[in-house]
């Protein structure tokens, strides 16, 4: 497994690399996992690789790595492994690609990520970078043997923007008897939320393509209006659009009836969903609701807008509201018509909901995956010259532009500031 984030990193494919690791390891499988050093990370890691790395790349929760330590391709080597599997198409994933040629070894990619969606985390961010992103993004999907997209809808995607490989949907599992049981009338209690009050929660990396300024306008008008009179928001991770969220709770009067919770692990991380009687959710560049899973696993029903990854999970009316080409105010509504169902609508929801989340069972989706490295084994990567030559041509074109568009900006902030410019 060669990923770009991993635990203790809080994130999406950071959450999935490990549930996918834990799953094989339990079915008696072998795993290297090859990572970026994250802080906190525990000192014994059986079977993890850390790779040097600037910690919080341009004030993201990111790691780039450094140059590449000698002792992992001896690692590598050691290991022998029948499959190698990427998880993001650059840094590391770049790494993927040489390692399955020098071992001979098949290559899976799994695209979890729309990346021109996370370009503003990147100095000189442009269109034409969201462009080369697309294409770096489906040159590297073509590099590789199989491609693995967590959702049909992000299937159909990357098809269209021309990915020749074989593509599986293999969305990331959830351990849905963990998530049955927590104490959320505990939890409520440490967070200083009254036990009889309604409350909508969100949980994830506070960052601003989860489009949370949307999510958190909504809460705030729902909470404003009459029929989310004593109701709260409850907010559980971290990023850098946590303190926009609690100003304008602040700005709002709605301070006392907001609830930050940081992030959390273990049984802390379940008994916060517990806590919450209706999960809400705006993200447009999810590539598979994993969170919203993980809330269904619970019996939390799910407010959102559709969007990809989302839709597969979200039944408009069966377990939560799925909101189309949605304002603020419509996912307000949606909150407060949701408070007032009945006791066996509400019931009825929390059912449908637990059955959503066995569809999304860890069970089946490493069986899936598993299914799919067993076809593999012992076909060895081999790629045309010309699919490698458009690869390096694409990672040519992101490093001219960003240079470009990096001199720009010296140029203007040296004119702007008396020949003090710097870099972004």
């Amino acid at each position: 497994m060669m990923t770009n984030t991993y635990t203790p990193h809080v994130g999406g494919v950071a959450r999935s690399v490990a549930a996918f690791t834990q799953s094989y390891r339990a079915r008696g499988h072998r795993v290297l996992v090859v990572a970026p050093i994250f802080e906190g990370a525990p000192e014994d890691e059986p079977d993890v690789v850390r790779i040097p790395a600037i910690q919080r790349f341009n004030g993201s929760d990111f790691s780039v790595v450094l140059p590449l330590p000698g002792y992992l391709n001896a690692r590598v080597r050691d290991f022998a492994p029948d499959v190698i599997h990427a998880h993001h198409p650059f840094l590391l994933g770049a790494t993927a690609l040489r390692l399955a040629r020098a071992h001979l070894s098949p290559i899976v990619f799994t695209h979890h990520t729309m990346y021109e969606q996370y370009t503003h985390y990147v100095p000189g961010d442009s269109p034409a970078m969201k462009r080369f992103v697309t294409r770096l993004s489906t040159s590297f999907a073509n590099l590789c043997d199989r491609v693995f997209a967590p959702s049909e809808t992000i299937a159909a995607v990357i098809a269209a923007r021309g990915v020749e490989v074989p593509i599986d949907v293999v969305p990331t599992g959830v351990d849905t008897a963990r998530f049955r049981t927590g104490d959320g009338a505990a939890f409520r209690r440490r967070m200083g939320i009254p036990e009889d009050a309604f409350v909508v929660g969100h949980l994830g990396r506070l960052a601003p393509e989860k489009n949370l300024g949307f999510l958190a306008e909504a809460a705030a008008r729902f909470l404003e209006g009459e029929r989310g009179a004593g109701a709260w928001f409850l907010v559980v991770g971290s990023g850098p659009s946590g303190p926009a969220i609690r100003d304008l709770f602040r700005r709002r009067g709605l301070a006392d009836r907001l609830a930050v919770a940081g992030v959390l692990e273990g049984q802390d991380l379940v008994d916060a969903y517990h806590a919450m009687d209706l999960f809400a959710f705006a993200s447009l560049s999810e590539t598979q609701g994993l969170v919203l899973a993980e809330a269904m696993a619970a019996g939390v029903p799910v407010a959102a807008l559709d969007g990809p990854g989302v839709r597969e999970v979200v039944e408009d009316g069966v377990n939560g509201r799925l909101l189309a080409g949605a304002d603020p105010p419509d996912l307000a509504d949606a909150l407060a018509a949701l408070r007032d169902l009945g006791p066996d609508a509400r019931a009825a929801m929390r059912k449908a909901a637990l059955r959503t989340a066995d569809a999304f069972s860890e069970d089946r989706s490493a069986e899936r995956a598993l299914a799919v490295y067993d076809r593999l084994r012992g076909r060895p990567h081999a790629h045309s010259p010309e699919a490698y030559d458009v690869w390096d041509t694409t990672l040519r074109r992101i490093r001219t532009e960003w240079e470009m568009l990096r001199d720009l900006a010296d140029a203007a902030g040296a004119a702007l500031g008396g020949g003090q410019g710097e870099g972004p």
